[in-house]
């Protein structure tokens, strides 16, 4: 299916004082134009996909303010406006007197078609929850969503348009919804109650709803679930991982809380006596994260998904993807912690890694590393390192720093996520490791000990370990009501096991 693309875009060269409105229609490509910014007392500038272009070394001044201002709507408490019966946003930025010093004139397009890659899980009926980075589609998608909702299923839908952002500025919606009713929001803070106000008092077959972003309106969001009517929203976020770890958010895929296990079933599972479990069924069925403009993931079955990875383990993900043909291409593929030595060579067999860190929560992979008994290398520049780390979220979006090691020839490894089993994982994989009898042994020594003291030994000390090793003989003296300290001093720290 090839793409339609409708912007608008004259209108919104309109508004811009003509000194910056003429070098930008001499742009070769105006059709990709993202925004314009103006920035009182500097020049001001069009950012496109791939680069920025200054418009004018002219300073941006009060009179350039205030001439684009008198031609858009007015702003919300949320200093958004729009230009009626476009999709174009006008964002303020104010000084602490409230006097506009900044806006950015972001380009809003109806691009038809982008539905397709998704179309299948939106006619299934169930909730669908839209994840990305800013400026990837998401809204692009939602609006799209809308219309095919509305007109080729003959749904009732209603779009909860907080900011204009979906159908467009003025009391008219933009046609690129449909026929999809479209309800405005006073304030952002009022958004949760209009979702509640649009189940209670229009009968929707569908809602549809951008930036579910506080717990009210994820609460909200269970409540328009939970009386059957079908979900289609964005949240912020680029991946489930993320999802998981915000509180405010969780409940959207279930919530997480912590469960304490009973002796027996802990030792059944093998897992710590607090894990974490989901709470609640989730408020979305499935979950579609929005890498690019034209490729997804799509986690079809929430719950089980949420569930897999608190346990550390991964279900397969479904990525969708445009080829060049303008078809939609499907691979399953199950997530691993991937490793990448991109364009590098690896680490030489004797060669102690030396890490520059980016996206990587910095103190949590130092606790781990102690836990572990490790002692970390951490650079604070490219060039003194040998190996380079990063999130899966990070290295997607090709950030400079990512393309920096990667013009270095430095290995590059890719954390999934910055939790610290991944953290242990990877850990596991780029330091060497002992023998796997000795790991054996240091636990068969610590149940031998075990023995021991129940047969009338006072107490009884095993060798040195690292300090992951000793973690584990604790946790043996612990599950056989034994106590356990440590002694002595690294590298001959030891575990001591005893009666009370």
């Amino acid at each position: 299916m090839q793409k339609v693309i409708t912007d608008d875009l004259e209108a919104m060269l309109d508004i811009l004082p003509s000194h910056i409105r003429q070098p930008l229609c001499k742009q070769k490509n105006l059709s990709e134009l993202l925004e314009v910014v103006l920035d009182l007392g500097r020049p001001a500038e069009a950012r496109f996909p791939k680069n920025e272009v200054v418009l004018d070394p002219k300073e941006v001044d009060e009179t350039d303010i205030e001439y684009v201002v008198a031609r858009i709507g007015s702003f919300g408490d949320d200093n958004r406006a729009g230009i009626e019966r476009t999709l174009h946003r006008i964002s303020a930025i104010r000084n602490r007197k409230g006097r506009i010093v900044g806006l950015t004139c972001r380009v809003g397009r109806a691009v038809l078609g982008t539905i397709k890659i998704i179309q299948d899980l939106v006619e299934s009926g169930k909730s669908v929850l839209l994840l990305g980075r800013p400026g990837v589609g998401k809204t692009t998608m939602l609006r799209e969503v809308a219309r095919v909702l509305a007109d080729d299923l003959r749904k009732r839908v209603v779009v909860v348009d907080t900011s204009n952002e979906i159908a467009g500025d003025g009391d008219i919606p933009h046609p690129a919804i449909g026929h999809a009713r479209r309800m405005q929001v006073t304030t952002p803070t009022m958004q949760h109650a209009v979702m509640i106000e649009a189940v209670e008092n229009h009968m929707p077959e569908a809602i549809v709803i951008d930036e579910i972003g506080t717990e009210l309106e994820a609460l909200a969001a269970r409540t328009i679930a939970e009386r059957g009517v079908q979900l289609v929203g964005t949240a912020h976020g680029n991946t489930l991982d993320n999802l998981m770890m915000n509180p405010t958010l969780a409940d959207l895929i279930g919530g997480i809380q912590t469960v304490t296990l009973g002796d027996e079933e802990a030792k059944r599972r093998r897992t710590q006596k607090s894990i974490l479990e989901r709470k609640a069924p989730p408020t979305f069925d499935i979950v579609v994260e929005i890498q690019d403009w034209d490729r997804v993931a799509i986690h079809p079955d929430v719950g089980e998904a949420v569930d897999a990875l608190l346990r550390g383990q991964y279900m397969p993900t479904e990525v969708r993807w445009w080829d060049k043909s303008g078809e939609v291409k499907i691979e399953k593929v199950t997530p691993t912690v991937v490793k990448k030595p991109v364009k590098g060579k690896p680490l030489l067999k004797d060669e102690l890694p030396r890490l520059y860190l980016f996206g990587v929560n910095r103190s949590r992979l130092e606790q781990t590393a102690k836990e572990t008994g490790l002692s970390l290398d951490i650079r604070d520049s490219l060039n003194n390192a040998n190996l380079f780390i990063t999130t899966k979220s990070y290295y997607r979006r090709k950030l400079q720093k990512v393309k920096d090691a990667e013009s270095a020839n430095l290995p590059v490894y890719v954390l999934r996520s910055n939790t610290p089993h991944q953290i242990r994982q990877m850990l596991k994989s780029i330091y060497p490791q002992p023998p796997a009898g000795s790991f054996k042994s240091a636990l068969d020594e610590a149940e031998t000990a075990v023995g021991q003291v129940r047969l009338g030994e006072e107490a009884i000390e095993l060798s040195p370990q690292s300090a992951y090793i000793r973690r584990m003989q604790h946790l043996i003296a612990e599950r056989n009501a034994l106590s356990s300290q440590s002694l002595g001093k690294e590298p001959n720290r030891r575990v001591r096991i005893y009666k009370e």
